[in-house]
């Protein structure tokens, strides 16, 4: 858990998916990077940051049917283009890079996409793994409301924010068995240990 009182760089994420992992549903974030990607792979170069929600390209056809509504609902409370508004902090609990289909469909009951989107992300770009991030999620003590910048836009993971977002008083989203028990069944449904880790964070 972070000792810093602030922080300034943010992780894209889908709405939608930022609110499973609000309600402990999943614990990780599937990501193989963006178009502008430096490099044009995705690493994961930040051990905890901030996450930024994000509202294009999401579809229904792209989530599991009981995460419909939920997408309905996020579009509905969507912001205007001026603001940004922070909700959650993440530390990167492990990080662990697939190659193999089975192994990414064994994951399905734990995320919210289709296996169909799931399967494209995985095959795209094929010579790079996807990383599959274990997050240990938390709510900021208020939600936090910054300027829009042009230099936040386009297709990158990454953004570095113009300004320190106060983090206050750190709640875990899940208690630490809760998380923990999670994190195991991942671990199970691709045939690793509760003690592997992947060192490539």
């Amino acid at each position: 858990m972070s000792t810093t009182p602030a922080c300034r760089i943010a992780l894209k994420e889908w709405a939608v998916a930022v609110k499973a992992l609000d309600r402990g549903e999943q614990v990780m974030l599937l990501r193989k990077g963006g178009i502008r990607e430096e490099g044009k792979d995705f690493r994961v170069i930040h051990p905890e940051f901030l996450l930024y929600p994000t509202f294009e390209h999401q579809k229904d056809e792209l989530l599991q049917e009981k995460y419909h509504q939920d997408l309905q609902q996020v579009l509905s409370e969507a912001q205007g283009g001026d603001t940004i508004t922070f909700s959650h902090w993440a530390g990167v609990e492990e990080v662990i890079e697939l190659t193999e289909q089975d192994k990414l469909d064994n994951l399905s009951p734990y995320h919210i996409w289709s296996d169909d989107y799931a399967q494209k992300r995985l095959h795209w770009k094929p010579r790079s793994p996807l990383s599959v991030m274990l997050l240990r999620l938390y709510r900021l003590e208020e939600p936090q409301t910054v300027p829009y910048l042009p230099s936040y836009s386009g297709c990158k993971s990454w953004v570095e924010l113009s300004e320190d977002v106060p983090l206050g008083h750190l709640t875990p989203v899940l208690a630490e068995d809760d998380f923990r028990s999670k994190v195991g069944e991942v671990k199970a449904a691709l045939g690793l240990s509760p003690s592997y880790k992947f060192e490539g964070a």
